[in-house]
């Protein structure tokens, strides 16, 4: 993105951004959102995450559906892990790789029901990039939210 392109389109914000703000965050551009990076310093947010708890802002990120008969082997090929181990209910920590092999980005893929599944995508990864890698008149319906 450059900054004719951000002044051209404001940055997307979630629902969270005013909690952000009010809590001090560091805001930054990460894929045309406007993003906490950083709120009292890497090692204070390293030990309350590690000796408490961490919220990770999620609404930022693109999920794909991936619905039907073929929605598995579409999977089993978009993915190097072993989708078909999912129960329903669980989720999947990967990488979306291209068809040499190379990765495009991590994402998290989870199992919603017998032929039902979402990916979860980067926001700096959404539609542009995903797309063409889940679009195919082969496989089984996709739907995405970006």
């Amino acid at each position: 993105m450059t900054a004719h392109d951000t002044a051209a389109a404001p940055l997307k914000r979630t629902p969270l951004y005013e909690q952000h703000r009010a809590l001090g965050a560091r805001l930054v551009e990460f894929g045309g959102w406007e993003m906490p990076v950083q709120y009292s310093g890497i090692l204070n947010e390293h030990r309350a995450v590690r000796t408490r708890a961490g919220l990770f802002d999620v609404s930022h990120m693109g999920e794909f559906k991936v619905e039907g008969p073929g929605a598995l082997a579409f999977l089993q090929h978009l993915v190097p892990n072993d989708v078909a181990r999912l129960t329903i209910n669980q989720a999947l920590y990967t990488t979306l790789c291209l068809p040499n092999g190379n990765v495009i980005d991590d994402l998290l893929v989870y199992r919603l029901g017998e032929e039902h599944y979402m990916l979860v995508v980067n926001a700096a990864n959404n539609c542009a990039t995903c797309s063409p890698r889940t679009s195919s008149p082969v496989y089984p319906t996709t739907t995405d939210r970006c």
